[in-house]
């Protein structure tokens, strides 16, 4: 008998901790400002049908509103990150539903916002820059071409990029950057890529059969922005068979790009007619610049060095 005598008390001093335990939680939840509105605002209610969902309103009660009490998305304590519960009342019924917290909702438009920036080994500080970011002092013609463009990209001037060129560390980058960021705002595709490895990654795509479906990758993005041509070392191969084939497709279905470079067009073609075995090839190299000619516009970017 005495382990049944036993097993009863503890039975009875459980369930009078539980009564307790529930009475404290019921008064905590009853408390509580925001459930106190909503029943006052729903004096149908009784006293039965409270009880009836006590479950729901505590699962309402202990969780975060509008992000209170979470410190980041990261650490949400809700039973569902990034959704905030809502109660609703219909006739007797009390019904709980979950929505978007405003993080979770800044967070998805931040990683929509990126899906629409591609890039190719370009640094993390140009895929994030803003227009607000930059100091104009002697870029202020190059910044404010930059910015007409964004403004009229869905327009037939957005059919042209623009071709930046200028000495080191004047920000051409940069303002690449902050074109990409602008024009995903209005939901338009970019890809930007830094010349030297494109060259390198084309020459690799040879072997494991990619190469058709990268260039025409770059062949249809609706913004494609090269940065750095001219650093390359470009052999004939690129330069027409990829470099040209781009160009062509682009000018063609009249869609922009956008460049970068330490040199001026003149500059460019004498760089592009010597290839990487010292063949001078001026017609094919005076064919590209034509090509890049119709496809963008040229801006001097002058400036101190912000590298140094």
């Amino acid at each position: 008998m005495e382990p049944i005598q036993t097993a009863l008390k503890k039975w009875m001093r459980e369930s009078k901790n539980f009564q307790e335990h529930y009475q404290s939680m019921r008064e905590a939840i009853l408390k509580d400002p925001d459930i106190q509105q909503i029943l006052q605002e729903h004096s149908n209610l009784s006293r039965h049908d409270v009880e009836r969902h006590l479950m729901k309103l505590y699962e309402y009660q202990s969780q975060s509103k509008r992000c209170e009490g979470c410190p980041s998305l990261e650490n949400c304590q809700n039973l569902v990150s990034g959704y905030s519960p809502n109660l609703h009342v219909q006739g007797k019924e009390i019904r709980l539903t979950y929505e978007m917290c405003p993080r979770k909702r800044q967070s998805q438009q931040q990683e929509e916002k990126r899906s629409f920036i591609n890039s190719l080994y370009m640094p993390k500080d140009i895929v994030e820059a803003k227009f607000k970011d930059l100091d104009p002092d002697d870029r202020y013609e190059a910044i404010r071409q930059a910015m007409n463009y964004t403004e009229n990209a869905e327009t037939e001037k957005g059919n042209k990029g623009l071709y930046f060129h200028g000495p080191f560390g004047v920000g051409k980058t940069h303002l690449l950057g902050a074109i990409a960021n602008k024009l995903a705002n209005k939901r338009i595709a970019s890809y930007l890529i830094y010349m030297p490895e494109l060259v390198r990654e084309m020459k690799s795509s040879l072997g494991d059969n990619t190469l058709k479906e990268k260039v025409e990758k770059f062949k249809t993005v609706p913004v494609l922005m090269l940065d750095d041509i001219g650093a390359e070392s470009m052999s004939s191969w690129f330069r027409d068979e990829i470099l040209g084939s781009i160009l062509q497709y682009r000018m063609m279905e009249r869609l922009p790009v956008f460049f970068t470079s330490n040199y001026n067009l003149e500059e460019l073609e004498k760089h592009l007619m010597t290839n990487n075995r010292g063949d001078v090839e001026q017609l094919k190299a005076g064919r590209i610049i034509e090509r890049i000619k119709q496809v963008s516009n040229p801006v001097e970017v002058i400036g101190q060095n912000r590298r140094s």
